[in-house]
């Protein structure tokens, strides 16, 4: 998904979340912010060797509490822990 971004908007600097590119659902134009599915962060992490509990914990924390400037991604709540 990334890749066809980019593709589709090649000047434009999109803000990333390291290490989640396989998370991206699609970009938002208004604000050119990339959507990223929680589920598919959390299933990252869980699979890079955090507990449920843990990655859901490093991610609300660590991840989508994190402020990085205007251009922060969006995360799309598409799961139920």
């Amino acid at each position: 998904m990334l890749d066809l971004i980019l593709d589709k908007y090649p000047d434009e600097k999109f803000l990333k979340a390291d290490g989640f590119d396989e998370a991206i659902l699609g970009v938002e134009e208004k604000g050119m912010k990339l959507i990223y599915s929680v589920k598919s962060c959390i299933d990252i992490l869980i699979r890079e060797g955090l507990s449920d509990e843990e990655a859901i914990d490093h991610f609300y924390f660590n991840i989508e509490g994190a402020y990085v400037g205007e251009k922060i991604p969006i995360w799309c709540n598409d799961f139920t822990y």
